[in-house]
């Protein structure tokens, strides 16, 4: 049997997949900022250790990587952007 498809039907096949892309742009827009974070914190000559890298790098939610992102400018060690999160909720 072949259906005929129609964008916008509303089907669960069409959801799934909308929601996937969503998800997908939401994380590549976090790793975009997250290299961000990175590039900032060299360019201040910051070292920033493996599991900061590892911890900056594998985070997918958008908000607290822009938190990140923020305070790269103004924190003297990397693992403060985390010390700072943790304090504010993220």
């Amino acid at each position: 049997m072949v259906g005929t498809y129609f964008p916008g039907r509303g089907t669960l096949f069409e959801e799934t997949y909308l929601e996937g892309k969503a998800e997908g742009k939401a994380e590549g827009e976090a790793r975009g900022e997250a290299k961000g974070v990175l590039r900032v914190l060299e360019v201040r000559g910051i070292p920033v250790p493996d599991s900061a890298r590892e911890r900056i790098l594998g985070c997918t939610d958008l908000t607290v990587v822009s938190d990140w992102l923020d305070r790269a400018g103004t924190v003297v060690r990397a693992e403060e952007l985390f010390e700072e999160a943790a304090a504010g909720g993220a």
